[in-house]
């Protein structure tokens, strides 16, 4: 998520200019593959650095690795862990938008609930415009995962037996097996936040192209780039004593309170900022991790609103035209790579983004800091 300088009355007018502008910069869809043109070598070396890769090669700059969940990198990567049929489906799709529910959002301010903390990540007002993007290792991460499954569930063959989905199986913590994937699972993060780096310098090209203004005129910063779905190495308290743990977040993102070592020294005093995305037609949320977290959840929560409809029910109920229809009346502009992606990320498939961050909150693993609204959406 990027915060800008821009207000919605200086956007509203132009917004089909930049929603089109990000369209033809930012390549989207499904096997949709990029502008980058990498050799393997130069490939093995992104999915090791991650977004540092991408900023030492141009596509963005080092403050942002400050506001970046682990500097966007997880060491432990080692490329030779990967397979050929891996690199080979990442390579033409690093710096690309992924189908399904992957967006790339112009959003307004819409409420701010602590007026303090928003304004140490830069955000102040109501109507000011922020960007969400949401995308992650595309084809290089399905793949990885792939080719670990079919490795485990050859090697586990009781484990597998005596599970009720054969794609349960686990590699045992302390096997060559769980080393090796979990070194091919860190050069899939660091795809995914190589990925978003590049994306989010495209879209500081794009705004800046569709305004006529200079990138110090919009003010495009990095307010926080969080991961989902992941597995990371952390230490959690359990049963009383401090444990190093493989620590997996499926369907779930981290949520680090005020004070954590991990997070870096500008989010020390507030906690970690929390992404958590609505449908298309509605709202997102950007939350503050907070201490109460870790002895709730691991420091966990939610990373969206979640589904209530399968994309084979929404095809049936939806159509893409009359989706994007609705947004238009609404007031947003919506383009997508095909009318089937449209349809499966209808509003009407996703929970009430409002109840689920009210839960949250309740719950006290997280505290609303803004609401935002989206004015135009992206689609791949």
């Amino acid at each position: 998520m990027l915060r800008s300088n821009l207000t919605l009355e200086e956007v509203k007018p132009k917004i089909k200019d930049m929603v089109e502008t990000m369209f033809r910069n930012v390549p989207a869809g499904v096997g949709k593959g990029g502008k980058l043109r990498l050799t393997k070598e130069q490939l093995k070396e992104a999915i090791e650095k991650g977004s540092e890769w991408a900023v030492e090669n141009g596509y963005g700059n080092p403050e942002d690795l400050k506001h970046t969940e682990s500097g966007g990198r997880i060491r432990e990567a080692d490329s030779s862990k990967v397979s050929d049929k891996a690199l080979s489906r990442g390579s033409p799709q690093l710096g690309t938008l992924g189908a399904g529910n992957h967006f790339l959002e112009v959003q307004r301010v819409a409420e701010i609930y602590e007026p303090e903390i928003a304004k140490a990540w830069g955000i102040d007002k109501v109507d000011q415009i922020c960007f969400m993007i949401h995308t992650g290792s595309r084809g290089f991460g399905h793949q990885v995962c792939s080719d670990y499954l079919q490795t485990l569930n050859s090697k586990f063959k009781d484990t597998v037996s005596k599970l009720p989905d054969r794609d349960l199986v686990y590699a045992p913590a302390g096997t060559p097996e769980c080393e090796d994937y979990f070194k091919a699972m860190a050069c899939a993060a660091n795809f995914a936040w190589a990925n978003r780096q590049i994306i989010m310098h495209w879209v500081r090209e794009s705004v800046t192209q569709a305004l006529g203004k200079t990138e110090a005129e919009v003010g495009l910063e990095l307010v926080y780039d969080v991961a989902h779905n992941i597995g990371k190495v952390e230490k959690h308290v359990i049963d009383g004593e401090e444990r190093t743990v493989y620590m997996h977040r499926k369907g779930a993102t981290r949520c680090f309170g005020p004070g954590h070592p991990e997070l870096s020294e500008d989010y020390q005093k507030t906690g970690q900022p929390v992404l958590v995305p609505g449908d298309m037609g509605t709202a997102s949320y950007v939350l503050v991790g907070t201490e109460e977290a870790e002895k709730v959840t691991f420091s966990s929560i939610c990373h969206g609103a979640g589904r209530v409809m399968s994309r084979h029910a929404a095809l049936k109920r939806f159509r893409g035209e009359t989706v994007r229809q609705q947004l238009a009346q609404k007031g947003i502009y919506a383009k997508g790579a095909s009318w089937k992606g449209i349809a499966e990320e209808a509003p009407g498939v996703y929970k009430d983004i409002h109840e689920v961050v009210n839960v949250c909150q309740k719950a006290g693993i997280s505290r609303k800091i803004v609401r935002l609204e989206p004015v135009g959406v992206m689609k791949g």
